[in-house]
């Protein structure tokens, strides 16, 4: 908490909020080293072995994160309550990324926005001000590394007309800010920001909701999904610590490039240790050495596969495999016979546990058979020998016999490789077509020389998730999920089956052969039916001209999804016919190089070669998408979703449609893409 002075002149007020800024470094600085002092003497603690090693990784993690947190603004808001009453009457909050105090137990000198009373930072308003007089933004220098010379300027909203500080810049209720505008419209370089310090109320309501509750976000280009699913991660970290944290949280995204975009985002709000991934690594048992043809990975995600591959795995199970079960105990065999035997199996079978806990269940209840004979004869048994009795080889050879012991790589590889194997689990589930279509055109030497598809370690995760849970995850978010399968999906609903999922996407942007065409099929494939769908149509980084554009693809796409609408009045779209494509994209981006910011080039895949030789020979240097060091991007349709640039170039929008069934999203995709500015220049009729 600060106590601000009363003056309103605001060359005054800046100096004074520089000088605080000053203070907060300082009070950093002296936390990280009492950080680093605490892992010293932690190590020294007279407690438990047990209790020592806690509280060293406790003070370990701790460190660790301070000395991660990136270099900026150490706030970029605050909050003046005022007097009328309640529990934050008369105080002021600096809000920032990190609690910063000179004392643990001391008011803190900058607040966490996560913190419940930073809420009314973005959700008070001259309607509903929440106590709130005047709410302050403060304007940084871009790309500042929180050099108190670099905060610039600052804003007062007044809320409720008046309160402990009248000094800033006052804007009249209900005025838009200019600072927010600016750093809402702040050219795109570099990895994706957090967006802290412009999260609006709408999008604040998904971040800070009820944990344990999953959500679908069905969001437009340019609304900010992406980044409430990140901030909706660091808020469960900052709330829910150790229920979160001991399941662990998981961020999947669609591909590694898209990762590499948005891996600052996490750290910049001090969050470290979070696992970034993408679904095939998740599931990656095998490195991927082969490769399907569209039409059998197809039938590979479809969710009618998983019930072919439990057909397969359960075939194995046969109740009649034994005849009957003699265990030597001594001099004496105890026994069970055939019917018995098959009661266990079945009883066992009936009950649908995972694969290997059926193994165990079955010689569990045939070893309580025998005690229950042996305690009969001889009275009480003791655990030494039910263990002994369980260890008995022919109790191991009926287990084996009438359930017996498998991977998950020998079910997947004689499925797709004995067509009778296969039209046994598949019959009445695929046709023939289907059938043929996945069959492997050779079979390997065995499960363990075997060549697999990307589609294919879907299916082994899937028999995986048959023999034994996976470990889950307190909680998962899941990106530009509308492009998932159904057996993708069914991946990730078992490592969510004991937590929460936030699920991020847009059903115009689904560019899948299986996108989803409805979010609630979907959520049933992820395991969450009775997820809340919400849907994001605010825009805030796609101008209005660029949006309108947009919605009138969004016509021709066969998506129930409302139309987005842009708060941008800015931005320039520009679409114009070309005699030479490739020449008039030159010029296109030197043009754009003119203006401040990133620029992307994007076209169909098979274009791109002809692109960067354009480039190439006019010496304009460019780098392919994730790679540094280049102001210009040169990326293929099929990588651009999830990324932005502050200038757009889209080449020849004909050809990214007619490049695959789903083209015309694709197209979506890219058109979408621009913060700033769009050149959409064509040789071909327009697609739209």
């Amino acid at each position: 908490m600060t106590s601000p002075g009363q003056s309103p002149d605001p060359v005054r007020a800046l100096t004074r909020e520089r000088a605080h800024h000053d203070t907060c470094r300082a009070a950093l600085a002296a936390m990280v080293e009492g950080a680093r002092e605490q892992v010293v003497t932690g190590e020294d603690v007279s407690a438990s072995g047990a209790d020592a090693e806690v509280l060293g990784h406790r003070f370990r993690s701790r460190a660790k994160e301070l000395r991660e947190l990136p270099e900026g603004p150490l706030f970029f808001g605050r909050l003046d309550f005022d007097t009328s009453g309640g529990e934050h009457a008369g105080a002021s909050y600096h809000i920032g990324r990190l609690r910063i105090t000179e004392q643990p137990s001391a008011p803190p000198l900058v607040v966490d926005w996560r913190a419940p009373v930073s809420r009314a930072f973005y959700q008070a308003s001259p309607r509903d001000p929440q106590g709130v007089a005047v709410r302050r933004r403060f304007g940084w220098a871009p790309g500042s590394r929180g050099d108190s010379a670099d905060l610039t300027g600052l804003e007062d909203e007044p809320l409720t007309g008046g309160g402990p500080d009248g000094h800033g810049a006052p804007r009249a209720p209900g005025q838009g800010s200019a600072i927010l505008a600016d750093e809402i419209e702040r050219p795109r370089v570099g990895p994706m920001r957090d967006i802290a310090a412009t999260i609006q109320p709408e999008q604040d309501d998904l971040v800070r909701g009820d944990p344990t509750v999953s959500v679908c976000v069905q969001g437009a280009p340019g609304t900010g999904k992406t980044a409430v699913g990140l901030h909706r991660a660091a808020y469960l970290l900052y709330t829910c610590p150790q229920r979160v944290r001991r399941g662990g949280l998981l961020i999947l995204g669609p591909n590694r490039t898209f990762l590499s975009y948005i891996s600052e985002v996490l750290p910049a709000l001090g969050e470290t240790g979070v696992r970034q991934s993408t679904v095939g690594d998740e599931i990656a048992r095998h490195p991927v050495t082969a490769e399907d043809d569209e039409r059998a990975a197809v039938v590979k995600h479809d969710a009618r596969m998983a019930r072919v591959l439990h057909r397969a795995l359960y075939a194995r199970v046969t109740p009649g495999g034994a005849d009957s079960l003699a265990v030597p105990d001594g001099s004496y065999r105890w026994r069970i016979p055939a019917a018995a035997l098959e009661r266990i199996v079945a009883g066992v079978r009936a009950e649908e546990p995972p694969y290997a806990t059926g193994r165990e269940r079955v010689r569990t209840r045939a070893v309580r058979c025998l005690q229950a004979q042996a305690e009969r004869r001889a009275g009480p048994r003791t655990d030494a020998w039910v263990q002994r009795i369980s260890r008995a080889r022919a109790m191991s050879a009926y287990v084996d016999a009438v359930w017996p012991r498998v991977r998950a790589e020998e079910v997947v590889a004689e499925l797709l490789t004995d067509a009778q194997t296969l039209a046994a689990a598949a019959d009445g589930i695929l046709d023939a077509d289907e059938q043929r279509a996945i069959l492997w055109a050779r079979a390997p030497r065995s499960y363990r020389s075997a060549r697999w598809s990307a589609a294919d370690l879907i299916l082994l995760d899937e028999v995986a998730g048959l023999l034994e849970h996976p470990r889950g995850y307190g909680h998962v978010v899941v990106d530009e999920a509308q492009d998932l399968s159904p057996m993708e999906c069914r991946a990730i609903g078992r490592r969510a089956s004991f937590g929460s999922l936030t699920v991020l996407g847009d059903l115009a942007q689904g560019t899948t052969p299986w996108a989803a065409r409805t979010w609630p099929e979907l959520l049933a494939q992820l395991g969450k039916p009775d997820a809340r769908v919400v849907p994001l149509t605010t825009g805030f980084r796609v101008p209005e001209a660029v949006v309108g554009l947009a919605n009138r693809l969004l016509e021709r796409l066969e998506v129930d999804v409302p139309r987005a609408r842009s708060l941008r009045r800015d931005g320039e779209l520009t679409v114009r016919p070309a005699a030479d494509v490739l020449l008039e994209t030159v010029a296109a981006v030197r043009d754009a190089l003119a203006h401040e910011g990133s620029v992307g080039v994007i076209a169909a895949d098979a274009e791109t070669v002809r692109v960067r030789a354009a480039l190439d020979a006019a010496g304009i240097p460019y780098a392919g998408p994730g790679e540094p060091g280049a102001r210009v991007t040169v990326l293929a349709a099929s990588l651009a979703k999830g990324l932005e640039y502050d200038h757009v170039v889209a080449v020849e929008p004909a050809a990214i449609a007619e490049a695959e069934a789903r083209g015309l999203h694709r197209l979506y995709v890219v058109l979408t893409r621009a913060v700033s500015r769009l050149d959409v220049l064509h040789a071909r009729p327009l697609p739209w």
